[in-house]
């Protein structure tokens, strides 16, 4: 007996397959669309992440802004407040400026030189005397530039050569001269001062050793104090030598 299938067995095959077709497309887009989900939702949950911490960045910077502008008032009133201070200590302290000049203008004046007028504008001093001869005037260039810590960067002005009338028969040459010198503060003077004692602090140090390591015997060449001590006296009045060419005047 042969039995024969009259039914559409490939219509109904080729429909399973579409069907399972249909099936899978669906699975797989509802799989793609809840992957597309999870990664939608974990890039938000980022960018809200992200976003809380800029918003707490920016109000930190805000807060921190808000400092700095309370620390550059402060610098402000500080500085302020030291600038006072140092006019107070200037004020204070230029009290006794002329003191100094008149002090320094006697100590470093040579003989020969007499000095008719001083003018005084801020630190700049304006001298105008008579000298016996233009030696005596870079004597004192000398002396206002070297030897006084309280009057620096001495500048002749003008030098010219004149007349004094002692009596009407005795009439003698003798140099009009006009110079200006710098006076300085007490803070200037302190570090001006301190720079040599430092830089003479090394030389003094290293020569201490072959000071020490003499020979025994140079302490039996001692020499009396009294000895020593007139010529030291003596010398503290010495004048300082004269030194030609040291400062540029023309003689009349």
């Amino acid at each position: 007996m042969i039995l024969i299938n009259l039914l559409p067995h490939r219509e109904a095959a080729r429909k399973r397959r579409q069907e399972f077709f249909y099936a899978t497309l669906v699975a797989a887009a509802l799989f793609g669309a809840l992957v597309a989900g999870l990664v939608y939702v974990w890039y938000e949950t980022q960018i809200s992440n992200q976003r809380s911490k800029n918003q707490y960045l920016q109000t930190e910077i805000k807060r921190l802004e808000a400092q700095i502008k309370d620390v550059a008032t402060l610098q402000a009133e500080i500085a302020s407040l030291r600038a006072r201070q140092q006019a107070v200590e200037d004020l204070q302290s230029d009290r006794n400026l002329p003191v100094h000049l008149l002090n320094e203008i006697t100590r470093q004046l040579p003989d020969g030189v007499y000095l008719s007028s001083l003018r005084q504008q801020n630190q700049s001093v304006t001298i105008i005397g008579t000298a016996q001869s233009n030696e005596r005037v870079s004597e004192l260039l000398r002396n206002f530039a070297n030897n006084s810590p309280w009057l620096a960067r001495p500048e002749l002005v003008e030098i010219v050569a004149g007349n004094l009338a002692l009596s009407p028969r005795d009439q003698r040459r003798v140099a009009n001269f006009t110079m200006r010198v710098q006076l300085r503060r007490p803070s200037e003077v302190k570090s001006a001062v301190a720079v040599p004692a430092s830089a003479a602090s090394s030389p003094a140090s290293s020569a201490s050793a072959p000071a020490s390591a003499a020979p025994s015997s140079a302490g039996s060449a001692s020499v009396p104090a009294g000895a020593v001590s007139a010529p030291a006296s003596s010398a503290s009045v010495a004048r300082p030598p004269v030194r030609a060419g040291s400062a540029a005047v023309l003689k009349p």
